[in-house]
């Protein structure tokens, strides 16, 4: 049996920052989100705040993610500051892709840049709620059915925020996930964070269920399931990690929604699960679930540490290089 016990640390030991203790606890599966947390092939922040930049200011036309402009916006990657949207990007980290795109796309029916014959004269009062769900989702908040739109809005989001997404994953394969992802088969070490495939490989051995979860799209010969084949992450039952859940191109799955799901499909106790992520949406879920709970976060990644402390992480960790994890996280 596996368990979680920083009674044998004193408040920083190594590597590991104990932020709230939790003392002894028993561990039988762990959740881990991928891009960022274990995977460095994605260098998704720069993409995503261009996207979401191009939505709020393109007008949002028939032909907004046309190939042309798919073209033209990845050669403009990191080329320019981009003051909101690269802040939304770290606030926002771990939300569903699809929540992410729709806040672009809220903003530019808030700025007023969407095309004239769309039907989207909103009342003072329809402008105010969407208004108010730019800023739940800038809370980290994805679902909003206590609010009423009118049908013609809900159906422009509906209907723009998938290609938005898509072309934004157009970008992210020009830009960087292609080539990564091809560099990652040749020397997978240089694209996973350190000390990642022996954590997992721990883990399973003192008796964890490994899980990825991710907000990035799944699909068979593709996306994040290339990227962890790629990184030599074997999946499957019995394998080093049982199992990939993710998102679909047009159906929002948060990650909290796939998490408490996981528990509840398998009988699994919360109390007894290990989260492991850089994302605020994996974090805040696990503590509000009352899971164990572990961010993986750069040591210069000085807003995300305070988020992560400010959701009520338990643990912070640069890496997973420091062998005090093997004390922190053992067999009984």
């Amino acid at each position: 049996m596996a368990i979680f016990d920083d009674s044998v640390l004193s408040g920083s030991d190594g590597a590991v920052e104990v932020l709230r203790p939790v003392g002894v606890r028993r561990i039988t599966h762990a959740i881990h989100d991928v891009d960022g947390t274990h995977s460095l092939i994605r260098d998704w922040p720069p993409v995503m705040s261009l996207s979401i930049h191009w939505a709020m200011t393109c007008g949002l036309g028939d032909d907004f993610d046309s190939p042309a402009h798919a073209a033209a916006l990845i050669d403009r990657v990191g080329a320019e500051p981009l003051a909101e949207t690269d802040r939304f990007c770290v606030e926002s980290a771990g939300l569903s892709a699809l929540t992410q795109m729709e806040f672009g796309v809220r903003r530019a029916v808030e700025r007023g840049n969407v095309p004239p014959d769309a039907g989207l004269s909103l009342t003072p009062r329809q402008q105010a709620a969407n208004a108010e769900i730019i800023r739940r989702i800038w809370r980290g908040e994805e679902r909003f059915d206590d609010l009423d739109e009118p049908a013609a809005l809900r159906a422009f989001i509906d209907e723009r925020t998938p290609r938005l997404f898509r072309l934004y994953e157009t970008i992210l394969n020009g830009a960087c996930r292609d080539r990564n992802t091809a560099a990652a088969r040749r020397e997978p070490q240089r694209f996973r964070v350190p000390g990642s495939m022996e954590f997992l490989t721990h883990l399973r051995e003192i008796g964890c269920v490994n899980c990825f979860v991710t907000g990035a799209v799944i699909y068979p010969d593709g996306g994040m399931a290339e990227e962890v084949r790629a990184l030599g992450f074997e999946v499957g039952p019995g394998r080093l990690v049982e199992s990939l859940e993710g998102s679909s191109w047009d159906r929002k799955m948060p990650k909290d929604e796939v998490m408490r799901a996981f528990c509840a499909s398998r009988g699994v106790e919360p109390a007894h699960v290990l989260v492991v992520g850089d994302g605020r949406t994996e974090i805040k879920a696990g503590v509000e679930m009352g899971c164990v709970v572990l961010s993986r976060l750069d040591p210069q990644a000085t807003r995300q540490r305070q988020l992560h402390a400010e959701l009520g992480t338990h643990c912070i960790v640069p890496d997973f290089t420091d062998p005090v994890l093997r004390r922190l996280i053992r067999r009984e």
